[in-house]
């Protein structure tokens, strides 16, 4: 059975001794594995320190520190708050949930300005603008901004899916991912447009068709081909179409691209890594979302509808397509001749053409 560490990422049982086969880091005192040497470190403390708890053998460095911990074992909660009359071991712990119901939040970021009511929330997010990403992998060296996400990637290596569909058998390695499969059976949709009324499966669905339906009122336009996007990096994204511009290049083939997304997808091929599989033909994808499409096949879910005649696709980008034959818009323009598509294939297409056209 696995270890299960409080803040640390502990794989399997060990017998004490470093495994050099297995990226893993043994504790020589009591036999638990840890991920990293750094929280193998930390851990160790516990062993050296002086005082020792004697219910359950561990060691903290201050006095106070264990009055504080053996309260973890006789359940006393001496500190109540007074608004919801819930306890705490901690003055601290006290403090921090106040300011649930007092709204404030003194930890400010200096970059941003957004503001946290923890300490710790605000050092988590700092690492959105440092790029920070501590907590390492050691099988496939990917790196996470927060344990929390480092522990649910271990499962992708450990195979571990406790929470099972009751009607189709398909497990998943969270329970959230369950309950988002159960709709599939359910037909629920709880993400409701306060606008129109349409209804989505997920709350992702819900923000995408509120931009790009509703939110036209803050709009940003091409100045080649006047499309409107509702948010200025979809417009510099889109500008690539009209200049070129692939700004992202691939290291092993020198294949270039104009957004990271493309690029990252595009090493798996030279990685061959094709983890996610669907569990009714046995076809592989290198990206979930794109079993998440392959599985419509199967479903029969359509889950993009057109809101002018209710038409329904598979694919987000089939709807966009469609909706242009409504709206007569034709964004992608050809360099050579002018002429417009509705689509940016049938642009590619045409621009085949003009190859063989002298000077």
């Amino acid at each position: 059975m696995p270890l299960i560490v409080t803040a640390f990422i502990c794989v399997f049982d060990c017998t004490g001794t470093q495994n050099t086969q297995d990226p893993f880091y043994t504790c020589e005192q009591c036999g638990k594995c840890f991920s990293s040497e750094s929280y193998l470190r930390r851990h160790k403390n516990i062993h050296t320190s002086k005082y020792k708890c004697v219910e359950c053998g561990k060691c903290l460095r201050q006095k106070t520190t264990l009055a504080v911990h053996m309260q973890s074992h006789s359940g006393q909660k001496a500190f109540e708050c007074t608004v919801c009359n819930k306890r705490f071991t901690t003055s601290s712990n006290l403090a921090a949930h106040s300011r649930i119901h007092s709204g404030d939040k003194p930890y400010k970021c200096s970059m941003c300005g957004v503001v946290f009511t923890q300490m710790g929330s605000l050092n988590t997010h700092m690492r959105v603008h440092t790029g920070d990403r501590p907590y390492k992998c050691h099988i496939c060296d990917k790196a996470f901004p927060r344990t929390y996400h480092l522990n649910k990637h271990m499962k992708v290596h450990t195979g571990d899916k406790p929470h099972k569909c009751q009607v189709s058998d398909m497990a998943f390695s969270e329970r959230s991912y369950l309950n988002r499969h159960m709709r599939v059976h359910t037909g629920d949709k709880p993400y409701k447009c306060n606008i129109c009324d349409q209804a989505f499966k997920r709350s992702e669905r819900l923000n995408r068709h509120t931009v790009r339906v509703h939110a036209r009122t803050h709009s940003y336009q091409c100045n080649d081909c006047d499309t409107v996007f509702s948010e200025s990096n979809h417009l510099t994204r889109h500008i690539r179409v009209h200049t070129g511009d692939k700004p992202y290049k691939c290291r092993v083939c020198n294949k270039a691209f104009s957004e990271t997304g493309n690029l990252r997808r595009h090493m798996k091929v030279h990685t061959g890594d094709k983890p996610h599989k669907c569990h009714v033909c046995d076809k592989a994808f290198s990206e979930k979302i794109n079993l998440s499409k392959h599985m419509r096949v199967h479903t029969g879910d359509r889950p993009y509808k057109c809101y002018m005649c209710d038409k329904a696709f598979r694919q987000s980008d089939t709807l966009n397509n469609h909706i242009r034959f409504h709206m007569g818009d034709r964004p992608y323009k050809c360099f050579v001749c002018e002429r417009t598509f509705s689509r940016s294939a049938n642009l590619n297409s045409h621009i085949s053409l003009h190859k063989d056209d002298k000077p």
